[in-house]
């Protein structure tokens, strides 16, 4: 097998490998981050021991161990010493609930930044944009505040200028700044970045209650992430929120993408076709709830996710608390190499944690 290491597979454009390209890129790397993990984290040690971990049973991308991503709720997770950790992460969570703890070292914190570069430069260029955020800047000044929705917002500032907020502290609606943003940059692409319920009900539905429509331009690019439950009890689903924005703003380009914090950077982003995609940076399986066997295409699961990047954490390999569908592998009309998915929802009774839905469930 050829390991390509983080570096080399940051030179590859994001989706440029078919399935077998992938493999062979993509699993060696794999198995040594495995077993640094391993040798350098005790708790997750125990975990390999227990589940009967051998080297030898790793044939494909999908044979690689996964952990709940429970754990990193009740754990602290570590592969390096903590005095080397630059910044300590934590997810999204309603009153009550616990969050997770994720540990980041330099390493770590600079591929995250790389790999996230790399993959939305492939939807909207090089180039920096003036950067619109769907939010109130207290989401980056509270520390309070600081957890997965405040490190989304930081890492989509580096693709922006001009950074500017759409939303008062009190999450209203700062019409005069938006309105001021747009004559500004009448004329140039404008890039977008927001939380799927916090656009639909501070954003677009003040818009509609005012009667205000806006022309952002057809170059004009929104990503979005943080879950759909709170909306889909509104009877919302992702063709329809893109519509309603195209309708009142005039936004075209409309990428939701799928990520959590334990995983920071390897996002998967939604394609114009709405299927959301693994670059070579990450992978996903989707497992049968009886026995974690990989399901078929087509067969609904739950999601494993599997990214390139922890490094001072054994975070690479993750069994989520979401269901999902594998759509194809290599064959996507956008011409995105690689495997496209759906997110179907949440497992039963598990915690609501989207950044989106937790904010909707405070709300």
């Amino acid at each position: 097998m050829i390991n390509m290491g983080i570096d080399k597979l940051i030179e590859t454009p994001p989706y440029a490998l078919d399935k077998n390209q992938k493999s062979q890129a993509l699993l060696q790397y794999l198995i040594d981050l495995t077993n640094w993990h391993y040798e350098n984290s005790t708790a997750y040690h125990r975990i390999l021991d227990a589940s009967g971990y051998a080297v030898s049973d790793v044939h494909s991308i999908e044979d690689i161990p996964f952990i709940p991503v429970s754990l990193f709720k009740d754990y602290e997770l570590l592969s390096v010493d903590k005095d080397s950790i630059k910044k300590t992460m934590t997810s999204s969570g309603t009153t009550g609930q616990k969050v997770s703890k994720v540990f980041l070292d330099a390493e770590t914190l600079n591929n995250q930044r790389r790999v996230l570069a790399k993959i939305i430069a492939s939807y909207i260029g090089p180039s920096r944009l003036p950067l619109l955020i769907l939010d109130s800047e207290l989401a980056i000044k509270d520390r309070a505040l600081f957890s997965a929705r405040g490190a989304g917002i930081m890492g989509f500032s580096v693709f922006g200028r001009d950074i500017t907020y759409a939303l008062n502290h009190d999450m209203t609606l700062n019409i005069d700044a938006v309105t001021a943003f747009l004559t500004k940059h009448r004329e140039t692409p404008i890039l977008l970045f927001g939380y799927t319920f916090m656009i639909w009900q501070h954003f677009f539905k003040e818009l509609a209650a005012s009667d205000i429509t806006l022309d952002f331009g057809k170059e004009a690019t929104l990503f979005h992430v943080g879950g759909w439950k709170k909306l889909k009890d509104q009877a919302v689903d992702a063709d329809s929120f893109k519509k309603s924005l195209a309708k009142q703003c005039g936004i075209l380009r409309v990428h939701d993408y799928y990520g959590m914090a334990e995983q920071l950077g390897s996002i998967f982003v939604a394609c114009e076709y709405g299927h959301l995609h693994s670059s070579i940076f990450s992978e996903i399986v989707v497992r049968r709830h009886i026995d974690f066997s990989p399901c078929d295409i087509g067969e609904l699961g739950i999601i494993q996710v599997i990214s390139a990047i922890p490094h001072s954490y054994p975070g690479h390999s993750l069994l989520t608390e979401d269901e999902g569908v594998i759509l194809g592998e290599d064959d996507c009309p956008c011409g995105r190499k690689g495997k496209y998915f759906k997110i179907n929802g949440r497992l039963k009774n598990a915690e609501i944690r989207g950044c989106s839905d937790t904010y909707a469930a405070k709300f």
